[in-house]
């Protein structure tokens, strides 16, 4: 049996779009090594980059880049590392369509407190044939603001 090369291995990337001088948008995307396209995972506007900063500083910083990549005249895709990739797709599912700043905050705050199997778990729920449900859930547990009608 022949050991995986480099390029077989699947991984994470962040491909910035550019939006003016000053501005740009980051899709995140799952790559599987094998010429085939990467799989968008999740898009960042320019208006929402702010608010996620701090996940996306923290998979740059993970995947030893410097924050300075991200930058409107970036061409090139980043490359990220797997664990990176994983906790930072599952950060940006879960706080897409959450408009409540308190919200996005508990949810941000529970996914980069969640052991690396968890997040893989998560990760792996989130983005199968029950996503939408398991993102409902994930926010739900992080982030439950009694609407969902579950009570305790």
């Amino acid at each position: 049996m022949r050991p995986a090369s480099r390029e077989t291995i699947r991984g994470f990337q962040l491909v910035i779009e550019p939006n003016g001088s000053d501005e740009f948008g980051v899709r995140l995307e799952q790559t599987n090594g094998g010429g085939s396209p990467a799989k968008v995972l999740a898009s960042i506007r320019p208006r929402d980059i702010a608010s996620l900063m701090d996940p996306l500083h923290e998979a740059l910083r993970v995947s030893r880049h410097q924050r300075t990549v991200l930058s409107p005249s970036r061409k090139k895709p980043i490359g990220l590392d797997e664990a990176a990739g994983v906790r930072l797709a599952l950060a940006l599912v879960a706080v897409g369509p959450i408009s409540r700043w308190s919200r996005r905050e508990e949810i941000l705050g529970g996914v980069a407190a969640m052991s690396t199997e968890e997040a893989y778990y998560w990760f792996a729920r989130t983005t199968g044939p029950i996503g939408s449900r398991a993102r409902r859930a994930l926010r739900i547990m992080l982030a439950d603001d009694g609407r969902s009608g579950i009570g305790a």
